[in-house]
């Protein structure tokens, strides 16, 4: 009974600067951070939509603005890498890629996957 009522002393590691994760766990994080961004953009994206439904002049003004192309821009980075990143996860949930070499590896293919589907989309849309 005495054994129980010993804690173990763990290493605690406050500075987020020093904190070094694999590939697997920014993919994790940057799928929690588009998730994020995608939801609270939703209100700005059915903005711009309806702004630019007002008149060919107001179409032309809200496509013309630089920083409407680099929301634009992100907005679909967020949108893609969510969704390969969730193709990911969906996967793993099914056991599918769960050993250390292949989760690094998935995680990889996310990026090489949704860095250039991103460009492909942001050149096709815009």
């Amino acid at each position: 009974m005495a054994e129980m009522s010993i804690k173990k002393k763990r290493p605690k590691n406050l500075d987020l600067t020093t904190i070094r994760l694999p590939l697997p766990g920014k993919v994790s994080i940057l799928h929690r951070v588009s998730g994020a961004g995608l939801f609270l953009c939703l209100p700005v994206i059915v903005w711009l939509f309806g702004a630019s439904f007002e008149s060919p002049e107001a179409f032309s003004a809200v496509t013309g603005m630089l920083l409407v192309k680099v929301i634009i821009a992100g907005l679909i980075w967020a949108f893609v890498h969510h969704f390969c990143a969730g193709i990911r996860f969906l996967l793993l949930d099914l056991h599918v890629g769960i050993e250390k070499e292949a989760a690094r590896k998935s995680a990889a293919v996310v990026f090489a996957v949704s860095i250039p589907l991103t460009l492909i989309l942001w050149g096709v849309l815009l």
